[in-house]
């Protein structure tokens, strides 16, 4: 049996998940482990200067447990934006909802 290496915060990771038409950059930071990372959206500059100084090289790489063999959620909040919310057909805002826009 294989022993997992011990969590190191000092290990840092970055997946773009999207690069998007109006500039701003979609992806996953995680802090030790890249299966455990949070879901973030960063103009390109600042996306850049955020690598910079957390010390990462991004990259586009799928980790998740449910690929090794893992339990758990499989998905992303961008998986459910992109593939569950759209194929149902977004809500559509009731413009009579705001009296500003009569």
């Amino acid at each position: 049996m294989q022993v997992p290496a011990p969590f190191d915060p000092a290990r840092r990771f970055v997946r773009i998940v999207e690069e998007r038409p109006d500039g701003m950059v979609e992806f996953h930071f995680a802090v030790g482990e890249p299966e455990l990372f949070v879901e973030m959206m960063l103009p390109r500059s600042a996306f850049d200067e955020f690598c910079a100084h957390q010390g990462v090289q991004p990259s586009h790489d799928v980790v998740l447990p449910a690929e090794r063999g893992g339990e758990g959620q499989s998905w992303t909040l961008h998986d459910a934006r992109t593939q569950r919310l759209d194929r149902h057909g977004a809500a559509k805002p009731d413009p009579s909802a705001d009296p500003g826009t009569a």
